[in-house]
């Protein structure tokens, strides 16, 4: 208060003898106050930048030269040589591409990349840092839910000199983080720095799975996908995807995912999915809705509107049951817990980091009354499948009708309803069959405009005599 009194008084001074003894005087005190002038900026913007210095560090301060050289030495590039199946026309593929990506080499002589790196792949190849040599690889297992691939190499030759990373926990938020692979624009290897701005459950665009991801503004681009991030010399995670209508947003699958992933590898010699309730329910943010379902006011949880019959939950709970916590700990009426330092999670984060046939404890609130449920966990397909990478397309051709199970895929590329989605199979391998469209012949004369119908039953006599049975 004082120094703004007395630079208020010392212009209001300089203005005076300006006005009054004339300009010969007036540089000497305009100098003055100039010169208090700069000295109060220099001492805000001193402020100013100790202030920023201790809230944001350095993003170079988890991350360092040596631990940077060393995760180099671990990244390695993808060729990647694919050929993708027609939707439309499941008896042919399209054309072989090459494209290319990221990976790095983990404990056991195995190289972590991508799902979606090596999707429909018909040949890959792998290139370590440094080297000018391209290795044949092979594709130990791929779990395209979670976007994750184990790929081995079966040349001690490559083995030489690489180091595997390590995978770390979690990392806070605002922690610095580096992001390494080979995004393209370039044959090097790229290093990108950023923040972690948010830890939450987000939705995999490659395998359509909503599951736990790391979201940082380090540059995330194509070609990066596979590649690790470091913070120290552990890895955080793996980067796999970008926000495209957003800047400077990028995700990482984060180490319990890929825990979970190698876990199930290693102890089943394959991977078989993540568990899940598959169940579909509605909040209880609505006071009037608690109400009706006499919730007490310390209760919160989410009504239960629909349970897949396939799923172990069929078994013991019921539509309108309302779930309210899980493992003794509290789902909100927004259907988030507790998670980490005042942070909150959707609750199937504990339902998707279950071991297979693990259990899970659910409080459940039933007609007023609190009950315990022990559930038993499995990977429950759906009726309508995500995705279908990896595999040739099923059909069926007779009298040039051609007949094919209902995809996510095909929903994309055609202009059909999504809302089958929503449906759930009554028995294990149910499948929604439709006709796709009609090949023209003279047979089926008159039924060429016939496509995209749903198909409700057949005529059994129509298969047989030794013909194929209808699908």
């Amino acid at each position: 208060m004082l120094f703004r009194f007395l630079q208020t008084l010392a212009r209001f001074c300089s203005f005076l003898l300006i006005s009054v003894l004339g300009s010969r005087f007036s540089p000497l005190f305009l100098l003055g106050y100039v010169k208090l002038q700069d000295e109060n900026q220099h001492n805000s913007e001193s402020t100013l930048a100790s202030r920023t210095d201790t809230k944001q560090p350095d993003a170079a301060e988890n991350v360092t030269s040596s631990s940077i050289d060393f995760a180099v030495n671990s990244v390695v590039k993808i060729f990647t040589v694919s050929s993708v199946p027609s939707i439309l026309q499941p008896w042919r593929n399209w054309q072989q591409q090459e494209t290319s990506g990221s990976g790095f080499v983990i404990s056991g002589k195995k190289i972590l990349t991508n799902a979606h790196v090596v999707a429909d792949h018909i040949f890959l190849q792998v290139r370590k840092h440094g080297s000018p040599t391209k290795y044949k690889a092979e594709v130990r297992a791929v779990g395209h839910e979670c976007d994750l691939a184990i790929l081995e190499i079966d040349n001690e030759e490559f083995w030489e000199d690489m180091n595997p990373l390590e995978l770390g926990e979690i990392p806070s938020l605002d922690e610095s983080v580096a992001v390494l692979g080979y995004p393209h624009g370039g044959d090097s290897v790229s290093i990108t720095k950023g923040y972690v701005s948010r830890v939450e459950y987000t939705q995999y665009a490659h395998g359509g799975t909503t599951l736990l991801a790391i979201q940082t503004d380090a540059a995330i681009n194509s070609g990066n996908s596979g590649g690790p991030a470091i913070i120290g010399n552990k890895t955080a995670g793996v980067a796999f995807q970008k926000c495209t209508s957003s800047d400077n947003i990028g995700y990482i699958i984060p180490t319990p995912v890929i825990t979970q992933f190698l876990t199930a590898v290693e102890e089943n010699g394959q991977y078989g999915g993540f568990c899940t309730l598959d169940l579909s329910y509605q909040l209880m943010e609505n006071s009037q809705l608690r109400n009706h379902f006499k919730m007490g006011p310390e209760m919160t949880g989410i009504l239960i509107n629909k349970i897949n019959p396939l799923s172990d939950a069929y078994k013991r709970l019921r539509k309108d049951d309302i779930i309210l916590a899980i493992d003794d700990v509290l789902i909100g009426n927004d259907a988030k817990v507790a998670f980490r330092n005042k942070e909150r999670i959707n609750f199937n984060h504990f339902v998707s980091m279950k071991r297979l046939n693990e259990t899970v404890l659910l409080k459940v609130l039933r007609e007023g009354k609190e009950h315990d449920f022990h559930i038993s966990l499995k990977p429950v397909p759906p009726l309508v499948p995500v995705h279908q990478y990896d595999k040739l397309p099923s059909y069926y051709i007779f009298a040039g009708f051609v007949f094919v199970p209902l995809t996510q895929p095909y929903i994309d590329s055609t202009l059909i309803c999504n809302c089958a989605n929503k449906n759930m199979p009554e028995k294990a391998g149910e499948q929604l069959v439709i006709i796709s469209q009609v090949l023209a012949d003279d047979i089926n004369a008159g039924y060429t405009d016939f496509n995209d119908l749903k198909v409700m039953h057949f005529i059994e006599q129509l298969f047989t005599r030794g013909c194929p049975k209808a699908p």
